[in-house]
């Protein structure tokens, strides 16, 4: 898939008329179906039907070997969103595998419990389960618990996607699944490390979550994400660049970014040569990110006094250091995931926000400590995701 709006751009490729009659239905499309434009659950075909005598092709991370919990989350307009939860284990029959600490009696739940938590947020198109790969490399390569948070109206889930409705996959809606009493196995995940991670589409609903729960999140990972959906419609569609204001999902990760506190440090991972998300968005979010305060510093946090008060210059927070922002010259929208440095700078990242955490036991097994050298290149497998957007 090359655009965010896939549709609407094979319509215009396909269609031969005059410049003012394609502006005319592209403005109806971009108001009354915009929604279809920018959220293409069912690209590429069989990642989502509607049709009960047809499969939904949504792979499980069982087709990779890897144990897994399938999670129902249900949001306050009583719409099911399938999920799945891979929680950490002692053993990792995986070659590659990065090598931890663990105690001689250290159980599942509690090696879980101290490890991080990856919540991921995938692109416009394909389905949850195209996102495995991605969540195997967490999972064998960085020792992390994964949720893989599914959107409504895409593979399994019910309703239809909008902003609106995407703003309830918050932490809020994982935290059901975290905070059980403790016979539930995945309560063991309630006071890990929360990181989330976000490609494209992704990006903006991880930030928009990071904004709405600082106290809940240690970190963010974005790639290739936008500044709002209005500002991307100029590149993304041209013709439609003076009726962006038509765009009624917003996505504002712009004005978002600046009250996410300094304290949650942000990688941001950008495919220099991002055919739909230029990468001026993500160097204006990278400037973004540079501007912000701690939490408490911001002026409306600053208590009111008589007379004028000259506000102090914020110091620069300690956490602030761990914020990065890396280019790949080579990546484009679809392949900056598979470039060479990638999952090695994601991993040290995730080493330095989460470090790790000794056993509870005196007593440990004799492991190397942990590397980032372990961290190789994607399965062979994703070698077929040109087909979707992420």
């Amino acid at each position: 898939m090359s655009s965010l709006f896939p549709s609407f751009d094979s319509f215009v490729k396909g269609t031969a008329t005059t410049v003012a009659g394609l502006s005319t239905v592209g403005v109806g499309l971009l108001f009354f179906g915009q929604n279809y434009l920018i959220y293409p659950s069912a690209f590429p075909p069989g990642s989502r039907t509607v049709l009960s005598t047809l499969s939904v092709e949504v792979p499980t991370p069982a087709d990779f070997d890897l144990p897994y919990q399938d999670l129902p989350l249900t949001t306050p307009d009583n719409v099911t969103l399938r999920c799945y939860l891979l929680t950490q284990r002692t053993e990792m029959p995986f070659p590659g595998a990065m090598p931890v600490e663990t105690s001689e009696h250290e159980t599942n739940e509690e090696f879980a419990a101290r490890r991080p938590t990856i919540l991921m947020f995938h692109g416009n198109g394909g389905n949850v389960g195209h996102r495995i790969p991605l969540a195997k490399v967490f999972y064998v390569k960085m020792r992390c618990n994964v949720l893989m948070l599914s959107y409504r109206g895409y593979g399994r889930s019910e309703g239809s996607p909008s902003e609106k409705g995407m703003h309830q996959i918050g932490l809020r809606f994982a935290r059901l699944y975290t905070q059980h009493p403790p016979r539930q196995s995945h309560s063991i995940l309630s006071k890990t490390p929360i990181i989330l991670y976000g490609q494209s589409i992704g990006g903006a609903v991880a930030i928009d979550l990071a904004h709405r729960n600082p106290h809940a999140v240690r970190a963010l990972v974005l790639e290739n994400t936008f500044l709002s959906l209005p500002r991307l419609v100029p590149s993304a569609l041209p013709v439609l660049g003076p009726f962006a204001f038509l765009c009624h999902q917003k996505w504002d990760s712009a004005s978002k970014v600046p009250l996410i506190p300094a304290e949650i440090p942000m990688l941001l991972l950008s495919g220099v040569r991002d055919e739909v998300v230029p990468r001026e968005h993500m160097q204006e979010l990278w400037k973004l990110v540079q501007q912000r305060v701690p939490r408490g510093r911001r002026p409306s946090d600053q208590p009111q006094g008589e007379g004028d008060v000259k506000e102090a210059e914020s110091p620069k927070h300690p956490a602030a250091s761990h914020s990065r922002f890396i280019e790949f010259p080579r990546g484009t929208h679809n392949d900056t995931c598979v470039q060479e440095g990638y999952w090695h700078a994601v991993a040290a990242f995730v080493m330095e926000v989460a470090p790790e955490e000794a056993p509870s036991s005196a007593t440990s097994a004799t492991t190397p400590t942990p590397s980032i050298s372990s961290i190789s290149s994607l399965p062979s497998t994703t070698s077929t995701w040109d087909e979707f957007e992420s």
